[in-house]
């Protein structure tokens, strides 16, 4: 059973950045897609980023496009997102997650994904 962490969440003001990182243990890292959700206060958890299995598929949602960055390093097991140029719509807590099905097409949909972190929070001041 995969095990997700986040790290590198924290305070920053708007325009600053910070780089989120994802460690997964257990389970083939190499074989899923990944990708990155968040969820503000009140809001629902919507998707941000995601990755396929050899970095050559990567998505982003309109709203950060330009200015985030999703990567993974299948060596490692971590998929990291870059924040750059952040606002503070930007401020929520951010989670990794994990396909649910392995080699399957790279997808933005939460019902697809099927392991998830414990979320770091992401906080920008203006």
């Amino acid at each position: 059973q995969v095990q997700l962490v986040e790290s590198g969440g924290g305070s920053v003001q708007a325009g600053g950045s910070l780089r989120l990182s994802c460690a997964a243990s257990g389970g083939t890292f190499w074989s899923y897609g990944m990708g990155w959700f968040r969820q503000a206060p009140g809001k629902e958890r919507e998707f941000v980023a995601a990755i396929g299995r050899s970095s050559s598929t990567i998505d982003y949602t309109d709203s950060v496009k330009g200015r985030f960055t999703i990567s993974r390093d299948n060596a490692k097991n971590t998929v990291s997102l870059q924040m750059n140029s952040l606002k503070p719509e930007d401020t929520a807590v951010y989670y990794c997650a994990r396909h649910l099905t392995p080699w399957g097409v790279l997808s933005r949909k939460m019902t697809d994904f099927g392991s998830w972190g414990q979320g770091t929070q992401v906080t920008v001041s203006a």
